[in-house]
């Protein structure tokens, strides 16, 4: 039986993309195979069609620069019956993010009148701070626990850091382990008013300023909002900036 054309074009193009063949029911296999690589010689040339999708439709944010894209085709439930297609596009399901385990929708535009849902894995290696030994709730990160190496960024949920600067200020809220990825969601500002703490208090207007005392009435941290009571009993919120209240009136 001769190669399909993802086979093929994945042995000619040597890409980095590792593609598991896509299991469909009898002549479906054939035309949409065919259609898929159709496609890419059309939309995404000398790329692998699925693998060209996925990077169109990434976040900015999502891959660091000089990360690595490795995409997993999965399979569809072989007794799907479909019939013959002539052209076929993939396209994003709603609320659906390219990260990890994830699926795309594929859908026939020429010759028949159906859609699919197809898995896809999306893995995505680049540098990131990790864990350099067990870290504990509760503690304020140090600089001198992490260490930046390769990582893959899509093995949990959640924002890696890439930046040990960004751990600044910060309190982890859940224990990792070591060679962990540390990510923003495990974090939480570390307050730098305590309640109780006397305050200034900045109100910002259009060409003035006006200054006073006031004391916090909860915990804060830097660009949080923070109420606090001024000298005559009023009570006001505003962003937090070092032991400043900032309102803008």
């Amino acid at each position: 039986m001769p190669a399909s054309p993802i086979d093929s074009a994945s042995s000619a193009h040597q890409t980095a993309v590792r593609l598991r063949p896509v299991q469909w029911h009898g002549l479906a296999l054939v035309v949409l195979l065919g259609g898929l690589s159709a496609w890419s010689g059309a939309a995404h040339a000398n790329s692998d069609p699925i693998r060209g999708f996925v990077e169109r439709n990434l976040p900015a944010s999502a891959a660091p620069v000089g990360a690595r894209i490795e995409v997993s085709v999965g399979s569809l439930d072989p007794r799907l019956q479909l019939a013959p297609c002539q052209r076929v596009e993939p396209y994003l399901l709603a609320g659906t993010r390219l990260w990890g385990r994830t699926s795309i929708g594929v859908r026939c535009i020429e010759g028949a009148n159906w859609t699919v849902t197809l898995p896809v894995t999306v893995t995505i290696r680049g540098m990131a701070v990790v864990a350099a030994e067990p870290m504990a709730a509760g503690n304020p990160a140090a600089i001198n626990t992490v260490r930046i190496e390769e990582a893959d960024l899509t093995r949990e949920a959640g924002t890696p850091i890439t930046d040990p600067a960004q751990l600044q200020g910060k309190t982890l809220m859940r224990g990792v382990a070591a060679g962990q990825v540390l990510r923003m969601e495990y974090f939480r500002s570390t307050p730098s008013v305590a309640v109780g703490d006397p305050v200034r208090i900045d109100m910002i207007g259009r060409g003035f300023m006006i200054q006073a005392e006031g004391q916090a009435l909860a915990p804060g941290a830097e660009g949080q909002t923070l109420r606090v009571r001024t000298e005559n009993g009023r009570i006001v919120a505003g962003v937090l900036r070092g032991r400043t209240v900032e309102i803008r009136i």
